[in-house]
């Protein structure tokens, strides 16, 4: 069952809420949709990954947001979109039948990077997974990934802007104290595996509970594509980290 849901008043402030089958009450999982941060990409591509997570027993919460090209987006709308989305959730546990003990957040790509920062700053969450996520923002500028689009969304380089990168990179703020998987392929050409893997090392240094699913001749999509063994992986760390009790197994 899909419920979209107007989580602020602006035309991209909107969530697609879908809950399983049966009473709950039911974990949540944000899911943030990538596209880096530009206002081409929508939350349509990612539509079928919360599917079939739903299918197999956790809530989904695919929120859009502000991007790069909206009015509002890029530094600080974008971030204080995913903030309002996810607190939104506090408004409608109740009539939903949301267990707010169990939410975790999924991004895919620039998405990876919003779940990550989310995590870092929002005490609701239980988990978090990154799916080749720019966790990484001085890193990602130095590799001008995307034509250097990391300086469009935050309006500088890390010189000019040195306290944006310090507040919106999640490896700055590590550790987060909550568990994080991070699955990159190490076939992706548009977030290099080396931003997770660096992440994961650095996380687990400052002792936090950070796992790296390294993904062998993998690119970037196959990790939100149902249909892929990449995605059972994902989805299986999903109902770890929400300890939901998996109601369908998805067709491989």
């Amino acid at each position: 069952m899909n419920h979209r849901l107007t989580y602020g008043t602006g035309p991209f402030q909107f969530g697609d809420l879908r809950l399983p089958e049966g009473a709950g009450p039911n974990p949540v999982a944000i899911v943030v949709h990538g596209g880096f941060w530009r206002s081409t990409y929508g939350l349509d591509y990612i539509t079928p990954f919360c599917e079939a997570l739903t299918a197999s027993g956790i809530a989904t919460w695919n929120l859009e947001y502000r991007r790069i090209g909206n009015a509002g987006g890029g530094w600080p709308g974008t971030l204080d979109d995913i903030a309002a989305g996810a607190d939104y959730l506090d408004l409608i546990a109740a009539r939903s039948n949301l267990d707010l003990s169990q939410v975790i957040a999924i991004g895919h790509s620039a998405g990876g990077h919003l779940a990550m920062w989310l995590a870092s700053r929002k005490k609701l969450l239980s988990g978090a997974i990154s799916l080749a996520g720019v966790v990484d923002l001085r890193r990602a500028w130095e590799l001008h990934l995307s034509n250097t689009v990391v300086a469009d969304f935050l309006g500088g380089d890390p010189e000019d802007v040195p306290d944006r990168y310090d507040k919106a990179s999640p490896i700055e703020q590590l550790p987060f104290g909550i568990p994080q998987k991070l699955f990159h392929g190490t076939a992706d050409t548009s977030v290099p595996f080396e931003i997770s893997d660096h992440y994961v090392h650095t996380a687990q240094l400052r002792g936090d509970d950070a796992e790296l699913i390294t993904l062998e001749n993998t690119g970037h999509f196959e990790l939100v594509d149902p249909a892929t063994k990449e995605f059972a992986s994902v989805q299986q760390a999903a109902l770890t980290l929400t300890n939901a009790r998996a109601k369908t197994r998805h067709p491989i």
